[in-house]
């Protein structure tokens, strides 16, 4: 099972920018997708963003579109989260996964199809 840790999550004011970072180590062979998910003080949680390890192809949840910028960079084994234009509905703790088969469509984009989780890092955005 892979092993991933985030990195990248703090207080930002409403505006601001932040970049998350997710690097993957241990058995990777199921690093076939990678998302980004969160998940608010008494919500469920949700995707924001994956991207598959092959071709690069991406999906993002329509709140974060043209905010959020997921990229990757197989060499390291991290993918990234760049969020901008934050807003305080962006606060939540922030959870990256993998996934070990890759993305055919935007309905592979949800948490309940990924299998290993990281710890997750909080993202507080004031107003």
């Amino acid at each position: 099972q892979a092993q991933l840790v985030e990195s990248g999550g703090g207080l930002v004011q409403f505006g601001g920018s932040l970049r998350l970072s997710c690097a993957v180590s241990g058995f990777t062979s199921d690093y076939r997708a990678i998302g980004w998910f969160r998940q608010a003080p008494g919500k469920e949680r949700e995707a924001v963003s994956c991207i598959s390890s092959s071709d690069g192809t991406t999906y993002y949840a329509d709140s974060v579109k043209g905010r959020f910028t997921i990229s990757r960079d197989n060499a390291k084994m991290t993918v990234y989260l760049e969020m901008n234009s934050l807003k305080p509905e962006d606060t939540a703790v922030y959870y990256c996964a993998t996934r070990p088969r890759y993305l055919t469509s935007s309905y592979y984009c949800g948490p309940a199809h990924f299998g290993s989780w990281g710890q997750g890092t909080q993202v507080t955005v004031s107003s």
